[in-house]
C-alpha cells in the first residue's frame, strides 16, 4: 500500500476506536513499518548524473556553449520527500495523543444568493497555491485576471508556489494542528493530489453547483466530472483541459511515425534522436503506452482501459511489458538511455538546439505557445499518434479551512467565464483548453471560440480527442514514478 494511504488507514482507525489499545499498537506498527522502509529506501537511493547542454537549467550561471558539456547532478526521487513528511506527520499525531479529530468547517451553505456572496467578498485577499512554472501563464494570472477582479469585484488576488504533495502535506499539517484559518483559499489541482486530499477531508464543498458560469460546463463529460478516476462529486471545479501531444522537428521528421511499431522502427533507425524526460509529461507518454499495452494494442477513445479502477493484476502485466519496451529500445535513445532529462523544460532544450528530433507536452496548444515565445523553433508541430495519448483536465478547490470561501468562489466563477477561458485559450496567452461546452453557448461566444487565432501547428482540439485516452486511477502515476525509478533507473545494466 502506497505510504499516504498507510497513514490514512492508520490515522482514521486511531481516532474511530477512541485510542482504544489495539488501535494505538496498528497505529505504532504502522509508524514503525514505514519509518524502517523509509531508512531503507533513503540509504539506497543512488543520486544519477545527466549531462546536458549549459543552460538547460534556467538557473545555470554558466554561459552558453553549443559544443560544452557539463555535469548537472539531478535531485532525489521527489517521493522520498513526500514519505519524510509523512514520518514527522505520523509522529505529530502520536504526540497529540488522544484528541478527538478536528471539527472541520468544509460545508459551504447553499442558503446564500449570489450577489450576496460578491457583496461579502468586497475587500478581501483570496490566496491561491499555484504551479508557477511557466512565466507567460504567471504574467497572465498577474497582468490580467489580478486587476479585472480588483477592478469588478475589489478582491485581491495572492499567488503562492505551492503545490503536489507539498501541499498536502500542509493542509494535513494544518488538518492535525486543527488550524481553522489556512494559509490558501484557492487551490490549483488534479490528479493525485486531488486523490490525497479527499482522503483526508481537506477540501471545501461541494460548491461547483453554486457557480453561475458552471451552466456552460458539461457535467456528463466523464473527462471533467472524473479526475484520476476520482468523482469530482464539485470538490474541485475545471478551468483547463489538454491532451498530451508528441512534437516533432518538421523539417527532419516530415512524416512522424502514427503506430507503436513505426515509433520503434524509427528510433532504432535514429539512434540518439528520441527520448522523454523522468518527471510529469515524460510519466504521461509512459501511462498512454502502458494503457495500450493494457488493451493489447485495443485501446480507443471509446473503450479507454482507465475507465477501471486500479487492478493490480492488470497493473503488474502492463507495466512489467511497459518496462520491457524500454530496456528493448533504450540503447537508441538519447544518450543510449543512460540518463534522460530531468523535466520537460530540459527535454525542449534539447529540441530546440537539435540534440533530438522530438520533444512532448502535456498540454496541445503549447507547441504554438513555445514557438511564439522562441522557446521551441519555427519546424516544431504537434500530434497525437494513432494509439492515443492521454486528456487531462486541471482544477481548482477550496482548502477546508480557506478563511475566504466566498471570495474564492467568486474568482473561480470568473475563471470559468466564457470571458476568462476565451483569453486562456489563446495560444499568445496561454493556449490552455477550454473546459465550456460550445454547445451550452450563446452563437456569439462560440463563434468567438471556434475562431480563436494562433492554433497552426497542431491539428483542432476536436480532432485529437478522438484518440483521447482516459486519466487511469491515481495509483498508477505513483507506481510508474516508482517502478520507473527501480526498474529503470538504478537496474543493473
Amino acid at each position: 500500500m502506497h505510504n499516504l494511504a498507510r497513514f490514512e488507514a492508520a490515522n482514521a482507525g486511531f481516532y474511530a476506536d477512541q485510542c482504544g489499545e489495539e488501535a494505538i499498537i496498528r497505529f505504532t506498527h504502522t509508524f514503525w513499518d514505514l519509518a524502517t522502509t523509509t531508512i531503507a529506501e533513503l540509504h539506497s537511493l543512488r543520486m544519477f548524473t545527466a549531462f546536458i547542454s549549459p543552460g538547460d537549467s534556467a538557473s545555470s550561471p554558466e554561459p552558453a556553449a553549443a559544443s560544452q558539456r557539463h555535469q548537472q547532478t539531478m535531485p532525489p526521487n521527489q517521493a522520498k520527500y513526500r514519505t519524510v513528511s509523512l514520518l514527522l506527520l505520523l509522529a505529530n499525531v502520536l504526540q497529540s495523543g488522544c484528541d478527538e479529530p478536528p471539527a472541520l468547517h468544509a460545508d459551504i451553505t447553499n442558503e446564500r444568493e449570489w450577489s450576496e456572496r460578491e457583496l461579502a467578498s468586497r475587500g478581501s485577499v483570496v490566496r491561491m497555491a499555484m504551479w508557477d512554472g511557466d512565466p507567460q501563464i504567471n504574467s497572465w494570472m498577474r497582468l490580467e485576471v489580478r486587476p479585472w477582479l480588483k477592478q469588478h469585484f475589489d478582491i485581491e488576488l495572492e499567488f503562492s508556489g505551492v503545490r503536489g504533495h507539498a501541499l498536502v502535506t500542509r493542509l494535513m499539517s494544518d488538518f492535525e494542528a486543527h488550524r481553522t484559518h489556512g494559509d490558501f483559499d484557492i487551490v490549483w489541482i488534479n490528479g493525485e493530489t486531488f486523490y490525497q486530499l479527499r482522503q483526508i477531508n481537506a477540501l471545501a464543498g461541494p460548491f461547483t453547483e453554486l457557480l453561475p458560469n458552471a451552466e456552460f460546463i458539461n457535467w456528463q463529460d466523464p473527462f471533467i466530472s472524473r479526475d484520476f478516476q476520482q468523482p469530482v462529486d464539485g470538490y474541485e471545479c475545471p478551468w483547463g483541459t489538454v491532451q498530451m501531444t508528441l512534437i516533432h522537428n518538421s523539417e527532419r521528421v516530415p512524416n512522424p511515425p502514427r503506430t507503436l511499431q513505426q515509433l520503434e522502427d524509427w528510433i532504432h533507425e535514429n539512434p540518439g534522436r528520441f527520448t522523454f524526460d523522468c518527471s510529469f509529461t515524460g510519466m504521461t507518454f509512459l501511462k498512454s503506452l502502458l494503457l495500450r499495452f493494457a488493451d493489447d494494442g485495443q485501446t480507443s477513445a471509446q473503450k479507454p482501459r482507465a475507465s477501471q479502477a486500479f487492478d493490480e493484476q492488470e497493473w503488474n502485466a502492463a507495466s512489467s511489458r511497459l518496462w520491457e519496451w524500454i530496456r528493448r529500445h533504450r540503447r537508441s535513445l538519447w544518450r543510449e538511455g543512460t540518463v534522460f532529462p530531468e523535466d520537460v523544460a530540459q527535454l525542449h532544450h534539447l529540441f530546440s538546439t537539435a540534440e533530438v528530433d522530438f520533444t512532448m507536452s502535456n498540454n496541445d496548444g503549447e507547441v504554438d505557445n513555445k514557438v511564439n515565445q522562441g522557446i521551441l523553433p519555427e519546424s516544431a508541430r504537434g500530434y497525437v499518434p494513432d494509439w492515443g495519448t492521454i486528456r487531462n483536465t486541471h482544477y481548482l478547490g477550496i482548502p477546508f479551512n480557506a478563511s475566504q470561501k466566498d471570495a474564492a468562489m467568486i474568482v473561480i466563477n470568473y475563471l470559468i467565464s466564457p470571458e476568462a477561458q476565451l483569453q486562456k485559450l489563446t495560444p499568445a496567452v496561454w493556449g490552455d483548453g477550454t473546459v465550456l461546452d460550445l454547445n451550452l453557448l450563446s452563437p456569439e461566444w462560440r463563434q468567438r471560440f471556434e475562431s480563436v487565432a494562433g492554433r497552426i501547428r497542431v491539428p483542432p482540439a476536436e480532432q485529437l480527442r478522438e484518440r483521447a485516452l482516459m486519466e487511469p486511477a491515481a495509483e498508477v502515476m505513483i507506481r510508474l514514478h516508482e517502478g520507473f525509478r527501480t526498474q529503470i533507473l538504478e537496474a543493473s545494466e
